[in-house]
Parts: structure tokens; C-alpha cells; sequence
């Protein structure tokens, strides 16, 4: 009996504990407002709320228990003091906590078109204005020599790949802040390697050559989402009005958009008449800030957001591969070597430019 019974002791009516998560919290005019998912197979039914260790009354929408995955409001009207830190508590019906705190109390933004607006220039002076004010250097490049031409390839890889491992680290941070119930980092593995799949499978299907404009729309298309998810973090700062921490971030990220214009127009420096495209690749680059830092301030949930890190760092990683490419196709038509001096310095380059601007943000 042993032998077909290998677990034996245990109780079949012992129910799971309940389990639930935070994924965000929003300050109104007269008090908080919760956003909450039950991660647990069992119902969750939140009893009490707890602000700073006493009990308030709350309201919940909809109301009543939770299955798992689905998503409830909770509100409570509470008197909170603008720039102190509240620490919120929420008790389910056996007793589980689950706790969250906003560090610098003050009103969230709420969407309005003068709000929007505002957003969008921050944007613009964030992501599109440094972008193009690193593509006014593209008569320089164009004068280079083949070195000098490889180099600033291989920096813009440089650039690129610490992207890669910036956007990757940040997704993974919303991963782990994300409800268990998505499995935390295959938040952004999975449209990671989904991404990069169906980007090759676009540039296979696309023709054999290697053509430079291709190339600059890649580049500008990698950095754009990535601008994006500098908007997400931007706008994030801001609706937890932690304005010190998004005035870094505002600086920091623009000053790594500048170097970011120049990997943009760098493939494009052997070729005849590429005037008209350089606007076109401005924007796609620098002007998806401005919606990032819409969806950070407004919208932002955790499990979306490492979801699109995971897509932009898969769309980075083959933007690479592309460029690579190029570069190769590049180095053997002039007879040259794939490892020069002067790649290895451009590689170097691009990422330690990146790692010094970056400091900025950490700052």
C-alpha cells in the first residue's frame, strides 16, 4: 500500500495559503488606491487595511473574493502628509499580509491633455532632441577614412550591446517586482528570444545583400524601443514623485542619446544622397520616449513592463547580428582584418562611453 500511497501523510483538506501581490499604488486627492492580484490557487478576500500599523476602512472594485490572476482596486481615504513615507498593509481573510510603501507621498499625476503635453516635450528634449543632435556629426563621419569607418561601427555595437545588457538588467528588476504568478524572469526571456526569431526571420526572407540603409533603420528602431523603455523608468520616477531621481535620470539619459545619434547615421556614411532619411530616423529613434514616459506616469504595471524590455533587448541583440554583418561585408570587400585594432577600440568605446554617461543615472 506504501508503494501506491508514496505521500500518505498528507491531508487532502489542508487548503493552500492565500496568496496576493501589489503591483501598484497610486496616491489620489483623499487617500490611496491599490491595485492587487491574487496569485494563489485558492480565493483570496482581503479583510483589513493597515497604514502605518492602524486599521482604516476601505473599499475594494470590484468587491468580494479573488480568483487567481484576477485584479481589484482598493481604496482608502486617508489623510497622508505631502513628502512623508506611508506604509501600507493589506490582510486577507487568514491572515496573510502582503505590504507595499510609497517612499515620497504626494498626488499622482492623473492624465490631462496639458499634462500629455508636458510629457511629450520632456520626451522630446529626452529622447529625440540628444538623438538628433548626435546625427548633426554625421558629416563628420562621412569623411572618414576606412578605419575611421570601421571604428565608428564597431563602436555603435558597443553602444548597443551595453544597451542590451541595460535593458535586460532593468527588465529583469520589473520581472522580480512582478506577481508570482508570471514566473518572474520569463517575463523577458520569452519575448526576448521570440523577438530575435522573428527578426530573423524577417531579414532572412529580405535579400541576401547587406544594404546600409536597412541597417540605420534597425539601429533606429533597437534604440527607439530602448528610448522607450528610458521613457517607462522616467515616467515611473515621476508619478512616485521622486522628482531628484527623475531629474538624474532626465539628464543622464540624454546625454546617452547623443552618442546614440551617431551609431544611428554611422552605416550610412558611404552612401550618395541619404539627406531624406535622416528625419525619418530621428524620430524613430528619439520620439518613442515620450509615450514611455505617458505609460510609466499613467499605466505602468510590472509584468508589461519587463515584458517590453524583454522585446526590446531580443530587437538590440539582432540589430547586432545585423550590424555585424555589415561591418563584416564591409572589412572583406576593403581587404581588411575582422578583429583590427580598430574594431577592438571601437568595441571598447562604445561601451565605455555608455558605462560613463550611465554614471549620470546612477548618480
Amino acid at each position: 500500500m506504501s508503494l501506491l500511497e508514496p505521500l500518505p501523510r498528507l491531508d487532502p483538506d489542508l487548503s493552500p495559503l492565500e496568496r496576493i501581490a501589489i503591483e501598484r499604488i497610486r496616491v489620489t486627492e483623499r487617500g490611496f488606491a491599490v491595485r492587487v492580484r491574487a496569485e494563489g490557487p485558492r480565493p483570496v478576500t482581503i479583510a483589513q487595511v493597515q497604514i502605518d500599523g492602524a486599521f482604516w476602512v476601505f473599499s475594494q472594485e470590484p468587491p468580494g473574493a479573488l480568483a487567481r490572476a484576477e485584479t481589484a482596486w482598493v481604496r482608502v481615504d486617508f489623510p497622508w502628509v505631502a513628502g512623508e513615507t506611508h506604509r501600507l498593509r493589506l490582510i486577507t481573510g487568514t491572515g496573510v499580509t502582503v505590504e507595499g510603501k510609497v517612499e515620497v507621498t504626494g498626488r499622482s499625476p492623473t492624465p490631462s491633455w496639458p499634462l500629455l503635453a508636458r510629457y511629450t516635450l520632456l520626451g522630446i528634449g529626452v529622447g529625440l532632441f540628444p538623438v538628433a543632435l548626435g546625427m548633426v556629426f554625421f558629416p563628420v563621419v562621412r569623411l572618414l577614412n576606412r578605419r575611421g569607418l570601421e571604428f565608428v561601427l564597431a563602436l555603435t555595437i558597443g553602444l548597443l550591446g551595453y544597451l542590451w545588457v541595460d535593458m535586460t538588467l532593468t527588465g529583469l528588476g520589473y520581472a522580480a517586482r512582478a506577481s508570482a504568478i508570471f514566473r518572474g524572469g520569463a517575463l523577458i526571456w520569452i519575448p526576448m528570444a521570440l523577438t530575435i526569431a522573428a527578426l530573423a526571420a524577417v531579414s532572412g526572407s529580405s535579400r541576401k545583400e547587406v544594404a546600409a540603409t536597412r541597417i540605420a533603420v534597425l539601429i533606429a528602431l533597437g534604440i527607439g524601443l530602448h528610448n522607450f523603455g528610458e521613457g517607462l523608468v522616467i515616467g515611473a520616477s515621476l508619478a512616485n514623485n521622486e522628482i531628484a531621481l527623475g531629474t538624474f535620470l532626465i539628464l543622464g539619459f540624454a546625454l546617452h542619446n547623443v552618442s546614440e545619434g551617431i551609431g544611428v547615421v554611422s552605416p550610412l556614411a558611404r552612401e550618395r544622397d541619404p539627406w531624406a532619411l535622416l528625419g525619418g530616423l530621428a524620430l524613430l529613434a528619439g520620439l518613442p520616449a515620450a509615450p514611455g514616459i505617458w505609460m510609466g506616469a499613467f499605466f505602468l504595471a510590472p509584468h508589461w513592463a519587463a515584458i517590453f524590455f524583454g522585446v526590446g533587448g531580443g530587437a538590440v541583440v539582432q540589430v547586432v547580428f545585423e550590424i555585424d554583418r555589415f561591418l563584416n561585408s564591409r572589412v572583406r570587400e576593403e581587404g581588411g582584418s575582422r578583429f583590427s585594432p580598430a574594431s577592438v577600440a571601437g568595441y571598447a568605446a562604445g561601451a565605455a562611453i555608455m558605462y560613463a554617461t550611465a554614471l549620470l543615472v546612477a548618480a
